[in-house]
């Protein structure tokens, strides 16, 4: 018997050449992979390499142009998710399949095939999150949850579904790093009872600590596998890229301008039972200064975004300044106006619409901001459709962004490259302030560094910068001072170079007086 049989047998999951085109575009091309009983396997690859495209012909959401899929050493057709479910596959999304008008125990309902009512399934739901030390409250609707409070419902739904094989998309990516902690305690119990664990993700380190083998894809084809535990960081990401990836260069010691940004006794109450109140916020940021905001999920960095950007104005004008500008009561328009520029933490629905080119959604952001360049001018407003298309065709360009057509949807393309190109849309207008909310959120490591480099060009180019973010290797690599969020109270920013892990814990933990950020 030939090797590779002998090893498709003893696998729980096998694919042979498996392939998916769209149109003269191969998103997969012949991939080999085995997945055995008991091992969590990486799945490791730029953004567009082809992991999500697999991920979803073994799960049912797409189908092979050709190619064959065994499972448990029979060849099988998974036409769908609920196919896939009852062979005893389970996938976390890496973009949340949720309804927000439901519940989380209604969403989870829609996944269960045994009829349980909902308040059983709410019942297990809470016993199981709260086993897993990834806290939800089954009653709350989808609408009120942070990003982070989403991700948990997808990983309790996956493991209420019991799977042989649970396959894992950036599963961590909104996660603190004890809720990522508790994840792993779950994935090494799973491999103990045999089960298997197909594990994507940009977080080298977690991929050395809890992986047992990793396969890597670029442009679609597999280029290589090892054993991560036997790698370092950079070696896995030299596998994923085919190249050094590039470290950030940061702004440390540069003299700051004048104040860009200022906040000052900022509250704001919360506009649904589940947001968080902010609290007297205050900050300044400088021309020049790149300020890391860092916290776990649900503590208000969504609402702090929200006041900043003007998707919520407050009440006091002069609450917020941005470029010298009072502008507490103005909306969003007239912010970008004033000369600042936003990205959400979500990337599909809110800072684009899937369903829409790339150059519609780049019209959508900009084009109170960027009227005389993109409409014409005189009583009847015409776009120019061409001068919309080349600024989206240079934003392409200058993010490296890797899409299949000319101008394709935003739901065409992979979320690193989505989100490059999100991040390209506001640095083009070289605003004098931008604020960001999780700006690398599931992003490979080069495209992650393409858009910290750019963050940290813009600060040196005389722009003052807010990331907020959850990521603390991010949050120290772009920062020139930092601050920590914790029940909607932001503390007062340190110089980064002082800063350590310890420290911004604390921040973090609601300890924001300077004796404490300074205790260790």
């Amino acid at each position: 018997m030939p090797h590779s049989q002998e090893v498709a047998q003893a696998s729980l999951l096998s694919v042979r050449g498996l392939t998916k085109r769209f149109g003269d575009f191969t998103a997969c091309d012949g991939i080999d992979l085995d997945i055995r009983p008991g091992e969590i396997h990486a799945l490791l690859g730029e953004n567009g390499a082809g992991k999500s495209t697999l991920v979803k012909m073994l799960f049912g959401v797409l189908a092979p142009t050709y190619g064959a899929i065994t499972w448990q050493g029979e060849m099988v057709d998974i036409s769908s998710p609920a196919k896939a479910r009852q062979l005893g596959i389970g996938m976390v999304f890496q973009h949340f399949s949720l309804f927000e008008a439901l519940t989380v125990a209604e969403n989870i309902a829609l996944s269960m095939a045994d009829g349980s009512s909902i308040s059983a399934i709410a019942e297990k739901a809470r016993d199981l999150s709260a086993a897993y030390g990834l806290p939800l409250d089954p009653h709350a609707h989808v609408a009120d949850l942070s990003v982070g409070e989403r991700q948990r419902i997808e990983i309790v739904r996956a493991l209420l579904q019991n799977p042989r094989l649970i396959i894992l998309d950036e599963p961590t990516s909104v996660l603190t790093p004890q809720e990522a902690d508790k994840l792993f305690e779950t994935l090494e119990k799973l491999k103990a009872e045999d089960r298997s664990v197909l594990y994507i993700s940009h977080r080298l380190e977690e991929v050395q600590r809890i992986c047992d083998r990793a396969t890597v894809l670029r442009h679609g084809k597999v280029t290589g596998a090892c054993d991560p535990r036997l790698e370092t960081p950079g070696s896995l990401a030299r596998m994923m890229v085919g190249s050094e990836v590039a470290s950030v260069t940061s702004n440390h010691g540069q003299a700051f301008g004048q104040k860009l940004i200022e906040v000052k006794n900022l509250s704001a109450a919360a506009r649904t039972p589940f947001a968080m109140t902010l609290k007297d916020i205050s900050l300044t940021v400088r021309a020049g200064e790149v300020l890391g905001i860092a916290g776990v999920a649900g503590n208000g960095q969504s609402e702090l975004f929200d006041v900043l950007s003007g998707e919520y104005p407050v009440q006091d004008q002069d609450a917020i300044h941005l470029c010298g500008r009072p502008v507490g009561r103005l909306g969003i328009n007239r912010r970008r106006l004033v000369g600042a520029g936003f990205v959400p933490e979500e990337r599909h629905g809110h800072a684009a619409v899937s369903a829409m080119a790339l150059s519609d959604n780049l019209l959508l952001a900009r084009h109170r901001s960027d009227a005389a360049r993109f409409l014409s001018g005189g009583a009847l407003r015409l776009i120019r459709h061409g001068a919309v298309k080349a600024a989206a065709a240079g934003i392409c360009r200058d993010m490296d962004v890797r899409k299949s057509g000319e101008d394709p949807t935003a739901a065409s393309l992979s979320g690193g490259n989505l989100q490059k190109f999100i991040i390209g849309r506001e640095l083009e207008r070289r605003p004098q302030v931008l604020v960001v909310n999780q700006p690398t959120w599931g992003v490979d490591a080069g495209a992650a560094s393409r858009i910290r480099q750019a963050l940290v060009d813009l600060a040196r180019q005389g722009s003052a910068v807010v990331v907020i973010s959850q990521d603390l290797d991010e949050i120290f690599e772009v920062s020139t001072s930092i601050a920590g969020i914790s029940d909607g109270r932001l503390s007062a920013s340190f110089p980064a170079e002082g800063m350590t892990r310890e420290k911004i814990g604390l921040l973090m933990g609601g300890l924001h007086g300077m004796e404490g950020a300074h205790a260790h």
